[in-house]
């Protein structure tokens, strides 16, 4: 075996590992959680009675994570996961759910378009500056092949059979594909190639060669889905599964009805967004945009669009012909009332993207200017079905418990509209 696939924890850490496990699996077994899964069903499926709520506390984690307490890697990266659930349930109390099985996220090897892109990340590896590797699509275009994929299964499936042999028999290992999360956003990848600016003159100077770039990456992609479809690395995530723009995915309405056994992705959510987008007009985005993530669509079931753009520019003439939508993301950067209205009475649900301003910058919490800042949205969405996700909150300037208040503020001004 590959030493790299070698893992061991010491009999402590196995004894604490378990501890959690067991914790994590109280509190999974909880009637509030079954409660809460019962919600999550009614709400994907437009049925719900109340929004649901989440505050993602990935970026702030360091801020609320005890101390870990094992030594060696792979426990500490056990140890990290548990922990995670533990303590949303005790520090949070918003909507998720605390899940019975230990979820493994696997990476595809994923060499992409035959050409490395160059990311130079800031001292607290956040913001970042892309490094050109096309300048001209006229001179570079060249430079590109199709992306060449990998699963490699001997590696996970050692890291599964070792976690569980430390805690699978309390929570069952279940394998996640991570790498779909945010993939199939395809202006992120021309960005990624050529910079925001290169782009944007591409759209201008070049647009038939635009256009291939275009039809190129999202090929490139449909070929990825039927990759992981023939490599058994693609699975079902209509469970307690995380899609990218911070929403989760209970649904009965997939896998499809025709559904054999072999996931496909169209019995999968699939997320995308096109943040980079914001700098051309909704003239622009319907011609080199919308076409290519209206045929990138029709290969999930079901879909999350959006993320921070303004998905109101766009809208109109643009978004709304994108087939698939359930859930849109509506940023702090939105017209709410816009898309209040376009949303009104419609099968796609209002995931609302607070400011994160209120929680973020300062140690304090105006609570009160946070209520009547939800109340704004509460009385502009009393005709649609709504949820609200807190990101990208990234330190919490040692005040802790405003996260948990805020998320129950949002409660509040929910349940007595």
């Amino acid at each position: 075996m590959n030493d790299e696939y070698k893992y061991s924890v010491s009999s402590y850490e196995k004894e604490y590992l378990r501890e959690l496990a067991y914790k994590q699996k109280k509190y999974a077994d909880l009637p509030m959680m079954k409660e809460r899964e019962k919600l999550w069903y009614l709400h994907n499926s437009l049925q719900g009675k109340r929004p649901m709520i989440i505050m993602e506390t990935i970026t702030f984690w360091e801020n609320i994570c005890p101390p870990l307490q094992c030594k060696s890697s792979i426990a500490r990266e056990i140890e990290n996961q548990l922990l995670k659930s533990i303590v949303n349930v005790e520090l949070i109390g918003d909507d998720k759910v605390v899940s019975g099985y230990y979820a493994l996220e696997v990476e595809l090897d994923y060499q992409k378009y035959g050409i490395e892109a160059k990311k130079v990340y800031d001292k607290d590896g956040i913001g970042f500056h892309i490094e050109s590797v096309i300048e001209s699509l006229e001179e570079d275009f060249n430079k590109l092949s199709p992306s060449v994929f990998g699963y490699d299964d001997q590696k996970y499936t050692v890291k599964k059979q070792f976690i569980e042999s430390v805690i699978g028999d309390i929570l069952p290992v279940e394998l996640v594909n991570s790498t779909n999360y945010w993939d199939f956003s395809i202006t992120q990848q021309v960005v990624e190639l050529m910079g925001m600016q290169n782009m944007f003159y591409s759209m201008y100077d070049e647009p038939d060669l635009f256009h291939e770039l275009m039809q190129f990456i999202t090929d490139d992609k449909i070929r990825l889905l039927r990759w992981e479809e023939e490599n058994g690395c693609l699975w079902l995530n209509n469970h307690n599964h995380y899609m990218g723009g911070g929403s989760y995915c209970y649904t009965k309405e997939l896998p499809r009805k025709d559904f054999a056994g072999k996931v496909r992705s169209i019995d999968t959510w699939g997320h995308m967004n096109s943040q980079e987008s914001v700098g051309i007009s909704p003239d622009m985005f319907q011609e080199f945009i919308l076409p290519y993530m209206k045929k990138l669509s029709k290969e999930f079931g079901m879909l999350y669009y959006g993320c921070c753009e303004p998905v109101s520019d766009f809208w109109d003439g643009g978004i709304e012909q994108i087939e698939n939508i359930r859930k849109v993301s509506i940023s702090p950067w939105c017209n709410e009332a816009f898309m209040a209205e376009r949303l009104s009475c419609r099968d796609i649900i209002y995931s609302r993207k607070p400011s994160p301003n209120f929680l973020g910058i300062q140690a304090g919490f105006d609570k009160e200017a946070f209520r009547a800042y939800i109340q704004e949205t509460v009385n502009l969405t009393k005709r649609c079905k709504s949820e609200y996700i807190f990101r990208d909150i990234y330190v919490l300037h040692g005040n802790i418990d405003k996260v948990k208040r805020a998320v129950q503020i949002v409660r509040e001004q929910t349940e007595n509209s």
